[in-house]
């Protein structure tokens, strides 16, 4: 924990008032290893009851280093899971209808529970057709459509894994959304707008920002939870947080000296803070965690429709 200050400057004012409480830095590695190791004690209990293995293959088009590390940890993750785990690698100059073939024979394939195809594609490629082909009861990114539309509905089946995440950590320390001011900055499929809904189904009152709103840092700081994910390194700011306030730093950049850090100006934002999540260590260890989670959970539907 960080010790609270007793005055500081904060959005155009000098607080002289001591802080009682202290920041709480938001473990995302240490939770994601519990949950993990949970994951594997189901997965065993599952094998012994009914023989079934949850599957997860992940296509890896080209050989973008990024992804590859991506891809690596997914992997990494679903053998420590007790999964069945495939990576299929293919070149960059894979046509179109090769890849959605590809995809056709893992969706008629039962042995397989999750399909992942790991993002950026290249540009002859079209994203949306790709993720329209993955069966949605197998689409474990939870970027399909239709499982975009059940969730906005208020039934969600697969979520997207890093707002899921999140919602994790809330709950895993104590973090009531009922009535509280959730500002939200990214509009992104992926993260804003899923992370989004998932608060207003938790009955908080969201309002949902990106890089064109007018006077952003002044809406931001009157969060109660703030949750970043806009891709600019070090964007947020002290002035975008009231005091007590919870943030959630969901960038992943590079800063000038090449060191990892997220959306927020962690040491300038923590002191405020009554809980944050660093970078590295936040919310992207939860990210895969909650991929495992799915595939599991997928898994047990393809037990539950054949009763």
């Amino acid at each position: 924990m960080l010790e609270g200050t007793s005055s500081f400057w904060y959005n155009g004012r000098y607080l002289k008032e001591k802080r009682s409480d202290m920041t709480q830095i938001i473990d995302g590695k240490t939770l994601a290893a519990k949950l993990q190791g949970q994951l594997a004690e189901k997965t065993e209990r599952l094998k012994e009851e009914t023989v079934l293995v949850p599957g997860l293959v992940v296509i890896l088009v080209g050989d973008n280093p990024a992804s590859q590390v991506y891809v690596r940890n997914k992997e990494r993750s679903a053998l420590a899971a007790g999964f069945r785990s495939e990576v299929v690698r293919v070149p960059d100059t894979i046509t179109q209808e090769e890849l959605l073939d590809l995809i056709a024979k893992y969706n008629q394939d039962s042995a397989w529970h999750g399909i992942l195809v790991q993002l950026p594609l290249p540009k002859h490629i079209d994203e949306e057709a790709v993720l329209l082909a993955i069966d949605p009861e197998k689409d474990v990114d939870g970027f399909h459509p239709l499982n975009m539309g059940r969730l906005w509905s208020g039934h969600p089946v697969m979520i997207p894994s890093t707002p899921a995440g999140i919602m994790e950590m809330f709950h895993e320390y104590g973090i009531d959304l009922e009535g509280k001011n959730a500002v939200v900055i990214g509009r992104s499929n992926i993260v804003g707008k899923p992370m989004a809904q998932l608060l207003l189904a938790k009955n908080a009152t969201v309002t949902l920002t990106h890089s064109r709103t007018h006077n952003l840092a002044k809406v931001a700081a009157k969060a109660d939870i703030l949750v970043v994910a806009i891709g600019r390194a070090k964007f947020v700011t002290a002035d975008f947080v009231k005091p007590g306030a919870v943030v959630i730093d969901v960038g992943m950049n590079r800063d000038e000296n090449g060191k990892l850090c997220g959306d927020v100006d962690y040491e300038a934002v923590a002191p405020l803070a009554s809980h944050i999540t660093p970078v590295p260590g936040g919310v992207g260890p939860m990210t895969i965690t909650m991929l495992m989670e799915q595939t599991y959970q997928a898994a047990i539907r393809t037990l539950e429709r054949k009763f």
